[in-house]
């Protein structure tokens, strides 16, 4: 194994890689091995494939041994990196949502609305470029699906509210979710004496509070072990981090509604939930002065403003 804190090894041959998105632990990626075979679960941005590539290579891997690449859905953290990671491993199937498969093909319309988000030159330094998939090249799928990796099952299950387009994968062997954004985030900076703070993700546009509460309840009656993030990392201790987000969601449009009147609604959003967070944050680490908690929770909380802020304005 590399040494150095870009990896972190979980066991059941899942290995952590920080994806090199914004800041260390922004975003992760997972190599999954079994039996010589490799999945690439969530697929960073262009500069992550390096450490992909270097962390292959200290395994005594081979490109060819990349089977899959799987994003959980086609937000640009989490698939932005498809098209440079499927150039780089020739062996390897490109696994999306039925309705993220036309994005990843032709991800013109995806990469403008991200721009908008951020502007350009932000999405310069947290993107690189978005270069399309050869649909040959695309499995999709659809809810059940399952994938066979050296008889190691993984299983997909169709699970909107974050997004339309999102599916989490179960992996049997380890009884463990691959989450996406649907489990939330949850920074090893929000973390101390044993204890973790839970965000939802309510990220503009497709957030749907109902759905999202019915995905988290569909991953619950699975009863897993662990659930590995993509903001950040491997947790456990399951039941109460998802009472966490089963008790925010309802709280955070709540808080959207009781701002939608306001002259800036998006606004009021953000400096509620701000408050909201900042004090739950201060309940875990009770020294944090003002600009950490803006710079563990700030972007994170900006970004569900503008979710919240879509979906009270389309009641």
């Amino acid at each position: 194994m590399i040494a150095n804190n870009l990896y972190t090894g979980i066991g059941w041959g899942i290995t952590c890689i920080d994806a090199d998105y914004g800041k260390p632990c922004g975003a992760a990626c997972y190599l999954l091995e079994h039996r010589g075979e490799v999945a690439i679960i969530e697929t960073g941005v262009q500069a992550t494939v390096p450490r992909v590539a270097q962390l292959l290579a200290a395994k005594g891997l081979g490109p060819e041994a990349v089977r899959y690449v799987i994003p959980t859905h086609v937000h640009l953290d989490h698939a932005g990196g498809a098209g440079h990671l499927m150039a780089s491993f020739p062996e390897a199937t490109l696994v999306i949502h039925p309705r993220g498969a036309r994005h990843m093909a032709a991800p013109d319309k995806l990469e403008a609305g991200t721009r908008a988000v951020y502007g350009d030159t932000r999405f310069a330094e947290l993107y690189g470029s978005i270069v399309p998939v050869p649909e040959t090249r695309m499995q999709i799928a659809e809810d059940g699906f399952t994938l066979d990796i050296q008889g190691r099952t993984l299983v997909f299950r169709d699970a909107p509210g974050h997004a339309n387009h999102h599916f989490v994968v179960w992996d049997q062997l380890s009884r463990g979710w691959f989450s996406g954004d649907t489990f939330g985030v949850s920074y090893p900076q929000m973390a101390a004496n044993g204890r973790r703070m839970m965000m939802p993700s309510t990220t503009p546009v497709q957030f749907n509070p109902d759905k999202l509460l019915a995905s988290i309840a569909m991953m619950m009656e699975a009863a897993p072990e662990a659930i590995y993030l993509t903001h950040f990392g491997a947790v456990r201790e399951i039941p109460g981090l998802a009472q966490q987000l089963l008790d925010k969601i309802p709280r955070y449009c709540e808080i959207a509604l009781a701002c939608r009147n306001d002259d800036s609604p998006q606004a009021s959003i953000a400096g509620e939930l701000l408050a909201m967070e900042r004090d739950n944050l201060l309940a875990i680490h009770p020294h944090l002065d003002a600009a950490a908690i803006h710079g563990v929770l700030g972007l994170d909380i900006e970004l569900n403003a503008q979710g919240l802020a879509h979906w009270v304005s389309h009641l």
